[in-house]
């Protein structure tokens, strides 16, 4: 009865694995950019605060990152009907794939020669920004594309 479940699953299992190239090819949509998109609240009274430092050490670091090939674009949208518990802003930053390991690491450090901050000075400006700036959590999409 064992031998008869085994060949029962691996049966099944070849044939979903057979059956998933067929059905990727017949999907009209295929995966493009990701997107990463953070939600950001920020307390009354210093919306200048994070405005300037969006206009400067952020699209500084976005303009490094899209000049590397790394990103492929970013933007800050307003929530300009903002319900409660809704983000004040959406920070959304495209790019083609996710670095592996190595990869990252090699960014980090090239990121980091580059603004000439150490990893404690950059965790300082964060927990400064942090007394009034909340993120509130982000997400991961993927564009899809319709096949040609």
């Amino acid at each position: 009865m064992k031998m008869i479940r085994s060949a029962a699953v691996l049966a099944a299992s070849m044939s979903l694995a057979w059956a998933m190239p067929a059905l990727a090819q017949s999907n009209p949509m295929v995966g493009g950019d990701l997107v990463e998109v953070s939600s950001i609240t920020v307390d009354d009274g210093h919306g200048l605060d994070y405005a300037q430092h969006l206009a400067g050490m952020w699209r500084q670091q976005q303009e490094y990152a899209k000049a590397q090939g790394w990103i492929t674009g970013y933007e800050v949208l307003a929530n300009v009907n903002k319900r409660p518990g809704e983000p004040d802003l959406i920070l959304v930053v495209r790019f083609k794939s996710i670095p592996d390991a190595a990869e990252d690491e090699r960014r980090a450090k090239q990121f980091r020669d580059n603004v000439k901050l150490t990893d404690a000075q950059m965790q300082a400006a964060s927990g400064e920004r942090a007394k009034y700036r909340k993120v509130l959590g982000s997400q991961l999409w993927q564009v899809l594309n319709f096949r040609k």
